[in-house]
This record gives C-alpha cells, sequence and structure tokens, in this order.
C-alpha cells in the first residue's frame, strides 16, 4: 500500500512479480509523504488499485472523492496534464483493485459469468452539468455522495441512499459512544 517513496530502480524491481500497489493518494498527501509513481507503475507492467487508506489518516473513506486525487497528483507530479486520464483512474478503482485481490475472473468489470457488483450514480446534480464525458465527471467531479445504490453479488446494500442491510443509525450512535470511551481512556 501506498509506495509513495518509490524510485526507478524500486519499479524495476516490482516490474514482472506479479505484485499489485494498493494507491491511497489521500492519506499520504496529507502527511506530505509523496506520490506514488502511477504511470511508471502501469508503464512496467504493475498493476495499480486504489484504495482510501483511512480515517485517521485522510479524515475520510470517500474512494470517489478520492479518483480525482489520484489524477491530479500524478498529473503534479509528472507536470504533464495527460499522463493518467480518467478511464485509467477508473479502472485502477474496478479492475484494478479485483487484480490486487485475486478476484478479477469473479468482480471489476460487468460482464458475462461475473457476479452483480455495481453502484448507481446519481448524475442530476450542478456539478454534473455539462457532461461531455461521464468517466471525466465521475472521476473529477463526483464525491461517494452522488452514489445512490449499491449492488453487490446481485444483492441491494443501499438504495436511494438508504442502506438496507446496516441500521446506519444505530451504527453511528455506537461509533460515537465508542470515541467518547477511548477519549475517557486516554485522557484527551
Amino acid at each position: 500500500v501506498h509506495c509513495c517513496a518509490l524510485d526507478a530502480d524500486d519499479v524495476a524491481r516490482l516490474r514482472g512479480t506479479g505484485t499489485s500497489v494498493v494507491h491511497c493518494p489521500t492519506g499520504p498527501a496529507k502527511m506530505g509523504s509523496g506520490v506514488t509513481p502511477v504511470r511508471a507503475l502501469l508503464d512496467a507492467g504493475i498493476n495499480v488499485a486504489l484504495g482510501t487508506d483511512a480515517a485517521a489518516a485522510n479524515n475520510g473513506a470517500d474512494l470517489v472523492r478520492d479518483l480525482k486525487w489520484v489524477a491530479y497528483l500524478q498529473k503534479l507530479l509528472e507536470h504533464e496534464p495527460t499522463v493518467v486520464t480518467a478511464e485509467n483512474v477508473l479502472e485502477m478503482a474496478t479492475i484494478g483493485g479485483a487484480r490486487a485481490l485475486g478476484l478479477d475472473h469473479l468482480i471489476g468489470s460487468i460482464e458475462p459469468g461475473k457476479r452483480a457488483d455495481f453502484i448507481v450514480v446519481r448524475t442530476d446534480a450542478p456539478h454534473w452539468v455539462p457532461t461531455f464525458n461521464p468517466v471525466a465527471n465521475f472521476v473529477y467531479a463526483a464525491t461517494g455522495a452522488d452514489v445512490d445504490s449499491v449492488v453487490v453479488a446481485g444483492r441491494v446494500l443501499m438504495e436511494d441512499r438508504v442502506l438496507t442491510t446496516i441500521d446506519e443509525e444505530r451504527v453511528l450512535a455506537e461509533a460515537r459512544a465508542a470515541v467518547e470511551a477511548l477519549y475517557e481512556r486516554t485522557g484527551v
């Protein structure tokens, strides 16, 4: 995960090993610890997947928000606006993640024989207008709040922004109580 301090020798060592790099852009960006050289990894044939790191590292876990960070950081790193396309980033978030898990035969793309895993994204908000390229709008403008429905293995887990398998209010209340207990135990 991260691999934000890789140099050309490191990329060469990873080439051909079957290693996947899980790029979590916002944690290292927040900490100022470096940028994963995605273009060099992809050019070397190394699979790159995306992750969110952890809320403690970046104050959130919004993979959709982090898509734009991948693209922006690569453009800054390389000083080149075309170094990584929106389509490259979307592939890293989907089939790249499936490859990293060794599950690309089951998930990561919509095709016959694979599980029905997908999200439905609302495109009626102002940041979706105009939409000349829906993939570019998704990568550069969307956030997790635009996700309307989530289906995993054909099972609807969220519909119309309402979780169907989890009591969200109960989970949030338990999380708040756990944080308060942590503060109390640590004296923060």
